[in-house]
């Protein structure tokens, strides 16, 4: 594939899609609401354009990218600017506090085959202020997505308990080279004062909701029955002592419902 404008070729392996639609740059950057003192990390700045309107909103910006290539092309690009870090490596297998020791959001446009683990390592301590992210929009309507709806699962149910999930706007495929086969949106989460399921109990809420929607089609008590090993007696009694009737399927359950049952039905 020949280079345009001196850009390493683009890498599928990576899901590369960069955007270049200066109106929804600029909805990223005005979503994450920085201030001259803030620091945010930027996940996956590709070809910087992102990149160039965080260092005019933000005290400090570190940029996560995985494409060795692209890397060199940042900093080269930025030498001499000291509020500009260029990490390479896998936002996967880092640890924010390994990266910043202060409070810091989250941008990027992340890519859409690891939306769901950026989204989970995100809302884990340490949180951001808040993350805005460009995700495809199907994802974006199953996370916003309210109880008993079509769109509405495990992952709604995740990111729900600890976050305020909202769609900023929209973002077509022509806005980004090469463009994707989905259409994208531009969503911001911004954590709870107190999230429905503290920090601690975060691992054993994901568990336990990945569970229950994987048997989404079997009522609420043999669900019980297999996820916390109760009698069915048992399983309808926690249940009914919930107000859930036993016969109920997880997508009718709100997040604070879930987390509520959650702790009801340990053993």
């Amino acid at each position: 594939m020949p280079r345009k404008r001196g850009f390493p070729p683009v890498l599928k392996r990576f899901g590369q899609h960069f955007l270049k639609d200066q109106d929804a740059l600029a909805a990223i950057a005005d979503a994450a609401q920085l201030g001259e003192t803030d620091v945010v990390v930027e996940i996956g700045p590709g070809r910087g354009a992102l990149t160039d309107l965080l260092l005019e909103r933000a005290g400090r910006v570190v940029a996560v990218e995985i494409d060795r290539e692209l890397v060199e092309r940042l900093r080269k690009s930025h030498e001499g600017n000291s509020r500009l870090t260029v990490i390479e490596g896998d936002i996967l297998s880092l640890r924010y506090a390994d990266i910043v020791d202060q409070p810091f959001s989250v941008v990027g446009n992340v890519p859409y085959y690891i939306t769901t683990p950026i989204l989970f390592g995100l809302l884990q301590p340490p949180l951001p202020v808040r993350a805005v992210l460009l995700v495809q929009e199907e994802v974006a309507e199953r996370i916003v997505a309210a109880p008993d709806s079509r769109e509405y699962g495990a992952l709604s149910v995740n990111v729900q308990a600890v976050a305020r999930a909202e769609i900023v706007r929209s973002v077509p495929a022509s806005a980004f080279t090469p463009p994707p086969k989905v259409e994208s949106s531009v969503m911001r989460f911004t954590p709870l004062e107190t999230p429905l399921v503290p920090l601690e109990e975060l691992a054993e809420f994901r568990t336990f909701v990945q569970a229950a929607f994987g048997m989404r089609r079997k009522q609420l008590a043999n669900i019980l029955r297999s996820v916390r090993s109760l009698s069915l007696d048992e399983a309808a009694a926690v249940l009914t002592g919930q107000g859930i009737d036993p016969k109920a399927r997880p997508e009718t359950l709100s997040p604070s419902q879930l987390a509520a049952l959650m702790r009801a039905s340990r053993s």
